[in-house]
């Protein structure tokens, strides 16, 4: 029998407009203790964003997506303090509830035998542009 990890994840959402709540998931963020696993996918749908908020800022959205994956990895590059902090205090940060443009989904938890693989899978899943015509 395969081991399985707990792990947790969150969806990272763009809030264009933060009075009107509406949003557009760009990300995921996942952390397993465990084994010491914490990492972050995202895309800027420029097309999608922009129909939420014509005027929105797409080059501070995207400094800021990048801030946050820069923190989940600990980079050495990163500006903030925070990514000099422990996995599991990188990964309370970073999903802690915010009111700004970029903002995290409640954190969820899940089981996998292999931890370098859902990251990938729950994006696809969760946050991964379609095609027209996709399945419902």
């Amino acid at each position: 029998m395969h081991d399985c990890y707990l792990y947790e994840y969150s969806v990272l959402r763009i809030v264009p407009r933060v009075e009107r709540e509406e949003f557009i998931n760009a990300g995921v963020i996942v952390f397993c203790k465990k084994q010491r696993f914490l990492h972050c996918l995202y895309e800027l749908n420029a097309e999608k964003i922009k129909t939420l908020d014509p005027n929105a800022d797409l080059a501070l959205i995207e400094k800021n997506l990048e801030a946050f994956a820069q923190i989940a990895h600990g980079s050495r590059e990163s500006k903030s303090p925070i990514a000099r902090f422990d996995a599991p205090e990188r990964f309370r940060w970073l999903t802690a509830t915010r009111s700004t443009i970029i903002q995290t989904g409640k954190t969820h938890a899940g089981f996998t035998p292999e931890t370098a693989d859902i990251a990938g899978k729950l994006f696809e899943k969760l946050v991964e542009t379609r095609a027209c015509g996709a399945e419902h």
